[in-house]
């Protein structure tokens, strides 16, 4: 029996993009600094790190599926955030936001990890966002690597 675990430390090699969205700006920064410096600390060299910002979260699939399908990175990060407003604005970005980075992810050439917070509160944004829930940004650096490990070992079966 064979198992697959990813490795989370084999960043030295690997080209990553990220894509975050400039809307709700307070909290994709904080983002953006957690996943660069996630994947700095995996080893990824900072000319292997690619941002592309992009005016919400609606845009971050688009920029993230041309990145993924441009052959020049390993992987991609989408960041954004999605606060609760008085209109069903939410709902119908959230919703979009969700399905196109999913589509780019499960089918695209490269893996696409979701880091588009979606909350009712500022508070529970920041709090995602590298205060005491962590940073999803970093989480998904993490991730990416990971899942590169698990595709790697996978295609040496």
């Amino acid at each position: 029996m064979k198992e697959i675990t990813g490795n989370i430390t084999v960043g030295q090699d690997k080209r990553i993009g990220i894509v975050c969205a400039q809307f709700n700006g307070v909290v994709t920064d904080r983002l953006l600094t957690g996943a660069i410096a996630q994947l700095q600390k995996s080893g990824v060299q900072d000319e292997n790190i690619v941002v592309v910002h992009v005016p919400g979260a609606f845009e971050v699939a688009r920029a993230a599926n041309c990145l993924a399908n441009s052959g020049k990175v390993d992987g991609v990060i989408a960041l954004g955030a999605v606060i609760r407003g008085e209109t069903a604005h939410f709902t119908y970005v959230c919703e979009g936001a969700t399905a196109q980075i999913a589509e780019a992810s499960a089918n695209g050439p490269v893996p696409v990890m979701f880091g588009v917070l979606m909350t009712d509160t500022v508070a529970q944004a920041t709090d995602r966002a590298g205060g005491k829930s962590g940073n999803k940004g970093a989480e998904c650096a993490t991730d990416v690597l990971e899942v590169l490990s698990i595709e790697e070992q996978i295609d040496q079966l």
